[in-house]
């Protein structure tokens, strides 16, 4: 955590209202502690924002890290042909070391980016993440892939010394959540063991909900319930609850996710590619759900691009409604800033407020694609590229400055992959 003052000078500052002014930061340790011109201190680390546009870090509300092992490595196939043929039988494969390789890959990917924060779940070896999370200074929110359909009780294990060791650690910067995978690979009654030993620690949870028309039918088929009305009664809502994908969803459900107050991580880029369909966010929004964007992992993106995610959001909503206003631009960028916050659990995050952490993130406006400047937002949600990051900060910390990485060694972490991807599958 920094102990001394940083300030943002003159930079176009993205205010928690909406509105843009070009002003100061001043961050005091690890906190954003005045907006407005800042008297100028002589042991203040300063940072020249001049045709800088200040914007809070993306949070990446869904996603698989380690899984950049797997980027490219089978695209095309259905979900579930692509998972049982493909993914975990090679995952089977993974040591620590390779998971390790795999985050710190992906924590450039997404410093790079602009990401400030994601909700992780993946495993075994989590706590490889969570050395990833210490080192890069980014903010985790970790939870360990529960399949309960064997081993099931160990697995579970796992994930409460995942909490107990991890849990707040990073100076805070780590959140450890129970992940127990779908409905589809945790029956009920492994779903209520979850449930109790998350709620004995006080633990939330995040999981994958109806994603596919397959899932529903299976799940119908097995239990006479949909997905949530099943999830419902296990108890599993009640721990405070992130639910990924939520595609297929009927009104019942959606009241079930009303009323509990779940979450939802929408992944637009995934449920694309993999043909899965489009989450009703409309409707999710009439709900007052809150709803962040999330990449799911790169082997089925196939990047860790928030604003992509965020535009494909918004345009995709659009025109599945057609409704020009169903996501519109602030709205957009906030699935990314301040509601994917709220998703993963941070409530100190996502907006550039006084009080909050300052997880910050400077676009350079000086690109072709920010001419011309008539409004910032619009800019940011339908015209930039993740190129235009210049500057990521966490917990005051600067991540990366000028484009250059100050918390990692991008050739070291590219060579070290490249030895675990040629351990599992020869390339």
């Amino acid at each position: 955590m920094s102990d001394k003052n940083l300030i943002i000078e003159n930079a176009q500052v993205l205010k928690a209202d909406g509105t843009v002014e070009e002003t100061d930061i001043l961050i005091t340790g690890d906190k954003i502690s005045k907006i407005g011109k800042v008297e100028k201190s002589g042991n203040a680390t300063k940072i020249d924002g001049r045709g800088k546009f200040a914007v809070p870090g993306f949070v990446n509300a869904h996603t698989h890290a380690s899984m950049t092992l797997l980027r490219s490595y089978s695209d095309d196939k259905p979900l579930m042909d692509w998972l049982q043929k493909d993914i975990w039988p090679i995952e089977e494969k993974m040591t620590a070391q390779d998971l390790y390789n795999g985050a710190a890959l992906a924590a450039v990917e997404m410093i790079k980016s602009g990401t400030t924060a994601f909700a992780d779940m993946y495993g075994p070896y989590m706590e490889e993440v969570a050395k990833v999370v210490e080192i890069s200074g980014l903010r985790g929110i970790l939870s360990r892939g529960l399949i309960g359909l064997f081993d099931g009780d160990k697995k579970l294990e796992t994930n409460v010394e995942l909490y107990k060791n991890w849990h707040g650690k990073a100076d805070g910067r780590i959140t450890v959540m129970f992940g127990p995978h779908a409905i589809y690979t945790c029956p009920p009654d492994y779903l209520k063991k979850v449930a109790a030993a998350a709620g004995r620690l006080g633990a939330e949870i995040h999981i994958h909900m109806n994603e596919t028309r397959t899932e529903i039918n299976d799940c119908i088929k097995n239990y006479g319930k949909r997905p949530f009305e099943v999830v419902e009664e296990t108890g599993l809502f009640d721990c405070g609850t992130l639910a990924a994908h939520c595609v297929w969803i009927d009104d019942k459900e959606i009241e079930i996710i009303r009323k509990k107050n779940i979450r939802v991580a929408h992944n637009p880029g995934s449920n694309m590619k993999l043909a899965s369909g489009i989450a009703p966010l409309k409707k999710l929004f009439e709900n007052n759900v809150v709803v962040g964007v999330g990449t799911d992992g790169a082997s089925s993106n196939n990047n860790l691009d928030v604003l992509e995610e965020i535009r494909l959001g918004s345009f995709l909503e659009k025109v599945s409604t057609l409704d020009l206003l169903a996501v519109p631009t602030f709205e957009a960028l906030k699935m990314g800033t301040e509601y994917g916050a709220k998703a993963v659990g941070l409530h100190d995050t996502g907006k550039i407020e006084e009080g909050y952490k300052a997880d910050i993130v400077l676009w350079d406006m000086s690109g072709v694609e920010w001419q011309p400047c008539y409004n910032p937002i619009s800019l940011l949600v339908y015209s930039a590229n993740s190129s235009s990051v210049d500057t990521v900060i966490v917990d005051g910390k600067i991540l990366m400055e000028k484009r250059e990485l100050k918390t990692l060694d991008e050739e070291k972490i590219i060579a070290e992959f490249k030895k675990s991807v040629n351990s599992l599958t020869g390339l």
